[in-house]
């Protein structure tokens, strides 16, 4: 299976996956730390995640994948969300709780 088949498979494969540096737990960057918090915090319970920085492979084609340049990233039902900025303003505006909610109940 190439990488780009194994991106595709993750995203397919659970309703919320956020590819991040590091881990929930001992997040490897700031922006991966805030975009984890903001899906703890709009209830995420069901959250699928990918340590990019334990493969190299998924690390450099990710971007190819999604066309989108930076970590983390975040997918729901397949779909590009976007990063951590993005994570972020959905969380504020109340959008990222929704989101999620309907995921969960899915």
């Amino acid at each position: 299976m190439s990488v780009l088949e194994r991106i595709q498979a993750e995203v397919e494969g659970h309703p919320v996956v956020l590819f991040m540096k590091g881990t929930p737990q001992f997040p490897m960057c700031g922006f991966s730390s805030r975009a984890m918090r903001a899906l703890t915090e709009a209830g995420a319970t069901r959250l699928h995640t990918v340590n990019v920085l334990e493969d190299p492979e998924v690390r450099a084609n990710l971007p190819r994948f999604s066309n989108w340049p930076t970590f983390p990233q975040l997918f729901i039902h397949g779909e590009l969300i976007g990063g951590c900025d993005i994570t972020v303003e959905l969380f504020e505006s109340g959008e990222l709780a929704r989101m999620i909610s309907e995921t969960q109940a899915s």
